[in-house]
């Protein structure tokens, strides 16, 4: 029997840290018969979820690295990926939602939308991913799943609406109502395994009808068959209305990403998973239901339409690497076409064909030998030789798929090997963490031969030590953290260098003349304003070659610059000693004349920080962001809560984890992401100044 797609979903969880995903996962796994105990997060059994299948993700109790696994719900395959909430490891999640087709969206019932569930809308709303959302821990005082709809609309400007309601809150939930069915919902046996479907409360009659009323009239606008119907029985409440017609209206909205609905319930007591899942069937898109284009190399890179069938040539994209004891394993997801065991693949970006030896479906840390993986299906590849967003295609073919957003790291840390032995082990580990992690990235420092990794944050980095100490056998000590500057200017500065160079045989010869200007959209911008070819065309791009190596390098402190418009409208060239070496060597110079005029300034990264703690230390939360540089954004009250949004520099970060715990007696909690870059001010800029000053003077020693 012929695989059915429209039987198959490509989901992820993503959420906020903290707000429940992977208890909802471990759930999901259960109900699909895939696991036959329940082992909690933090578990005193010492087992930990199945989805962290890392030691550390265990011991912390958060999801470092995204897992794939797959369930059997009803009759529908469903490929389930966790995503960390933490924004450290915000690639994870980036890398899942580039091969997803749909989403649930978790929110805790008493935090609502927090600072981590606007970035993930951010990026669902990027990869133009459709979503469910879940809000969980209705059974935690202060629930309201209610307003949390509200927030989705106000904090995220979605079409948001209630499809089921709660039946009681806090320690009282006993379940839910579904509000197209109109049918009480209760989870009762061992593990809440059993649904008893009843009728309503009659105290929730009346609230229900109510809501029922709103998410009818939102899903109308998706359907003009659905309207019309309702039109005809506007009097009757919608009472006779064809549920089967409800559900694709809302369907139609879900998939055009202009409609979310809103399920609740509680992971950790087995409340509200099943209908979650029946949602995820009924709302979300099958893989053929998904628009995927490739671009066709050999065609200048035109845009070409995948299609989720079997019988055309193979296009799958590599989306993550995993080194195992066992080798690299490249999670794939099939695209088009099959992957077959045996068979072999062309990779686009390295030009290499490659044999598929072992084929593999995951289920976290477990896997199962499997001869093929069709279109839309997630498999992961033994033992090839690739990197992360790598695109494999059939003989004949040569398309590439376009590759995720990666974001800058921002936070810098010095390493150093204890000893000969750990030094080898280093070079392995760092060789195999660059390779998984398009954020993580590793350089020499040339002045102080010093390893340098760059991360995304304190914890990100942190977790790759503790990985090399607890997967390699490896020890190394770890220098003060170090911030990612910036260098820009701040007004308009002219150059005309000449660059002349006389010695024996042919010279060099160059003159570049313009202006620079600051620009804040993008990093770099380079604008020909040459007249009557006072450079020749041949020289020009050897200017822009010019700049952009001199950009690598300011002048103050040796950071990268951004910001600058480079335009060049005159200059000079000599029929015999210029040549691009020569131009080049000129639009280094005429590039530094024209900074030390354009009055430039140090950037440093910013960061949007988000701190929560009971209302009583309000007053330390708001102390803590004053002495830090910090600038106070907003801050809500609810719930004996305190919620405060500030702006702060990231070098007055460090450490702040333990500060705050001990200024809000261990109660207060923080996430941060990076925001943007802002200027230092002149003090902050004068002491850096002085600093890498000496540094190069005692270099030179």
């Amino acid at each position: 029997m012929a695989f059915d797609i429209s039987k198959m979903r490509n989901i992820g969880i993503s959420a906020h840290i903290d707000s429940g995903k992977t208890t909802t996962s471990e759930r999901i796994l259960f109900y699909c018969n895939k696991i036959h105990a329940i082992h909690e997060v933090r578990g005193k059994d010492g087992v930990g979820a199945v989805m962290d299948n890392m030691e550390l993700e265990r011991e912390r109790g958060i999801t470092i690295q995204s897992a794939a696994t797959q369930v059997q719900w009803k009759d529908t395959t469903i490929n389930l990926i966790d995503t960390p909430g933490h924004v450290d490891f915000t690639v994870e999640v980036e890398r899942s939602l580039r091969v997803l087709d749909g989403a649930i969206m978790i929110l805790c019932a008493v935090a609502g939308v927090q600072s981590q569930s606007i970035t993930v809308d951010r990026q669902l709303k990027r990869y133009h991913v459709p979503r469910v959302a879940f809000v969980n821990k209705c059974d935690r005082q202060g629930a309201n799943p209610v307003r949390v709809r509200m927030q989705l609309r106000e904090k995220l400007g979605l079409n948001a609406y209630m499809m089921e309601l709660p039946i009681g809150l806090e320690d009282k939930l006993e379940g839910v109502v579904d509000l197209i069915s109109m049918k009480a919902i209760y989870f009762e046996g061992d593990s809440g395994v059993d649904l008893r479907y009843a009728e309503i409360p009659a105290h929730m009659v009346e609230e229900c009808k109510k809501f029922r009323k709103e998410l009818i009239e939102a899903a109308i606008n998706f359907d003009d068959e659905l309207m019309e119907d309702a039109m005809m029985d506007e009097e009757n409440d919608y009472v006779n209305l064809d549920q089967d017609k409800i559900i694709a209206a809302i369907r139609k909205g879900t998939l055009a990403e202009q409609f979310v609905g809103v399920f609740c319930g509680s992971a950790h007591v087995n409340k509200g998973i099943q209908p979650l899942l029946d949602a995820v069937v009924r709302y979300l898109p099958a893989p053929n239901e998904v628009e995927n284009v490739a671009l066709d190399i050999d065609h200048n890179e035109a845009e070409v339409a995948l299609e989720s069938v079997d019988n055309k040539p193979c296009v799958a994209l590599a989306f993550k690497l995993d080194d195992g004891q066992y080798g690299q394993l490249t999670y794939t997801r099939v695209y088009q076409g099959k992957i077959k065991k045996g068979e072999e693949l062309y990779n686009t970006r390295s030009k290499k064909r490659f044999k598929v030896g072992r084929l593999v479906r995951m289920n976290s840390a477990a896997m199962e030998d499997i001869n093929e993986g069709c279109a839309g299906d997630i498999v992961a590849l033994f033992g090839v030789d690739c990197a992360s967003g790598d695109t494999f295609c059939s003989e004949g073919t040569n398309y590439s798929m376009a590759s995720m957003y990666v974001p800058e790291p921002v936070i810098s840390l010095s390493i150093t090997p204890k000893d000969k032995q750990a030094a080898m082990q280093m070079a392995k580990a760092l060789n195999r963490f660059v390779k998984e992690d398009p954020t993580f990235r590793v350089f020499t420092d040339p002045e102080s031969n010093e390893t340098i990794i760059r991360g995304m944050g304190e914890l990100h980095l942190e977790v790759y030590v503790e990985r090399m100490k607890r997967e390699y056998n490896c020890e190394v000590t770890t220098g003060a953290p170090q911030v990612a500057y910036r260098e820009s200017i701040t007004t308009q500065g002219e150059f005309n260098y000449t660059h002349k160079k006389q010695s024996g045989g042919s010279g060099q010869y160059g003159r570049v003349a313009g202006f620079m200007e600051p620009i804040t959209e993008k990093d770099y911008e380079f604008v020909d304003a040459i007249k009557g070819g006072a450079i020749p065309n041949e020289f020009i791009p050897s200017c822009d070659k010019g700049f952009q190596k001199a950009m690598k390098e300011g002048s103050l402190i040796g950071a990268p610059i951004v910001g600058v418009k480079m335009t060049i409208n005159d200059g000079q060239s000599h029929p015999v000693d210029s040549n691009d070496n020569a131009f080049q060597i000129a639009a280094i110079g005429a590039f530094r004349e024209g900074y030390a005029k354009a009055k430039p300034v140090i950037l440093e990264p910013v960061m949007k920080v988000q701190m929560t703690a009971p209302t009583e230390f309000q007053g330390n939360l708001f102390g803590l962001i004053n002495q830090r540089r910090g600038v106070i954004v907003d801050s809500t009250d609810e719930n004996n809560s305190s919620t405060v949004n500030a702006e702060v520099p990231l070098s007055e970060m460090f450490g702040f984890s333990t500060i705050l715990r001990s200024s809000t007696q261990g109660k207060g909690e923080f996430t941060m992401e990076f925001l943007k870059y802002g200027k230092v001010p002149n003090t902050i800029a004068d002491e850096l100044i002085a600093k890498y000053k000496a540094e190069k003077e005692a270099a030179k020693k």
